[in-house]
Parts: C-alpha cells; sequence; structure tokens
C-alpha cells in the first residue's frame, strides 16, 4: 500500500473495516467480504494476489478464498494470471459498482412486473390493491430518478 501523498495505512484499514461493517449490516454479507472490496477499492497496486490480500486485512486464506469465489462468480472482482507469473491475482471490476446498480434494477423490474401481474389478479379489496401499486409507484419513482440521473 503506498502511503505517497494519501492516507496512511491506518487509516485505510480503519475506513475498510467501515466497508466492511457496511456490506455486513446492509447486504447481509460476511465482513470478510466487505474488507476485499474496501481494500481492493484503495489498494496500491490495484491488482493483488490472495496472499497480499489476506496479509493487509488480516484475513486467513481459506476464509478467504470462498469469498473471492463469491466476489468473482457476481464480477465485482476479476482474477487473472500476468504473462509470464504463476500467481493469481485480483483487482476490483473498473465497473463494479455499476453491475451492483443493474443487477438491483433489474430484480425491481422483474418484481414490477410480478406486481402488475398481482394487480391483474381481480381484487375486491381496496387495501390489497393500493398495498401493491405502492409497489409499483415506488418501483417507478426509483426508475425516474435513475432516469434522470442518466441524462
Amino acid at each position: 500500500m503506498s502511503t505517497q501523498d494519501g492516507p496512511d495505512r491506518e487509516q485505510v484499514l480503519d475506513w475498510v473495516e467501515r466497508v466492511a461493517a457496511f456490506v455486513s449490516a446492509e447486504w447481509g454479507l460476511a465482513p470478510i467480504t466487505g474488507r476485499v472490496l474496501g481494500w481492493l477499492m484503495a489498494c496500491d497496486p490495484p491488482a493483488q494476489t490472495a496472499s497480499e490480500i489476506a496479509d493487509a486485512i488480516g484475513a486467513s486464506r481459506a476464509s478467504l478464498t470462498t469469498n473471492m469465489h463469491l466476489l468473482t462468480s457476481i464480477k465485482l472482482i476479476r482474477r487473472f494470471r500476468k504473462p509470464g507469473e504463476r500467481n493469481v491475482y485480483y483487482q476490483i471490476e473498473d465497473d463494479a459498482w455499476s453491475k451492483v446498480i443493474r443487477q438491483k434494477l433489474a430484480a425491481f423490474t422483474a418484481f414490477d412486473e410480478l406486481a402488475a401481474e398481482g394487480l391483474r389478479l381481480g381484487w375486491t379489496d381496496e387495501a390489497q390493491t393500493r398495498r401493491i401499486e405502492s409497489a409499483r409507484t415506488a418501483i417507478a419513482g426509483l426508475a425516474k430518478v435513475l432516469d434522470q440521473a442518466a441524462d
């Protein structure tokens, strides 16, 4: 971790720990997953071996392996080898966060379609219809905000 012209290692690791707490509390993932994400967002050089990551965040290699598989399977980080080297490197994808957002939006879109299907069931109770419509309204509002942000 380079400390020239930037935060010292202790500050970075404190931030990484806050990322871990957020990922755990908000997304239900293991804290180590958040530590890996935080570290790969901040580390220098940006491509690191599993051993380098484990050393940096204080994780065992065994506990790191499962989380690296998870993060590569959801395409937040990529696994690769440098030409002529045997080491495997990991690096956060440049578009990792836009991928996360697109995945969440796809899920909301799918749920909106499910809610529309629910409205076609022919409810006689306005309260039931209102609750389903509320979900659709919230999803439409999110889509509108995102469309405005894209413009």
